[in-house]
């Protein structure tokens, strides 16, 4: 219910959260609802602001870490920072909106170590 939209484009980088354990915590669920904005039932809940797919990505990695003040140590990839990411088995922005609770979670990596591998 956040007004991502408004708040993107006042420049306030929103970060992207989950309310576990109210709700599931999988970040690719929350970034389907910031993308399509619809209830589980289906209805569009202010459609307006609806964000872009990479948009929402960067609300849950780099504006997180932003919001935790730790945008020095996650949040992306770069020498220095923690090696914590996952690998999808398709690109959230090449997917429809619908399917990105859909993406098959490939592999897990914690601090530059696999944490989880799919067969």
């Amino acid at each position: 219910t956040y007004p991502f939209r408004t708040w993107l484009d006042k420049g306030i980088p929103a970060p992207g959260s989950s309310d576990r354990p109210v709700v599931l915590g999988a970040p690719l669920l929350g970034i389907r609802a910031s993308v399509c904005r619809k209830t589980e039932a289906g209805r569009v809940l202010a459609g307006e602001e609806r964000v872009a797919p990479e948009e929402a990505i960067r609300m849950y990695t780099l504006n997180a870490a932003y919001a935790s003040f730790e945008e020095n140590l996650k949040g992306s990839i770069e020498p220095g920072k923690l090696a914590d990411f996952v690998v999808l088995a398709a690109d959230p922005c090449e997917v429809p909106a619908d399917e990105i609770r859909n993406i098959r979670i490939e592999m897990t990596i914690v601090g530059g170590k696999v944490a989880y591998q799919a067969e």
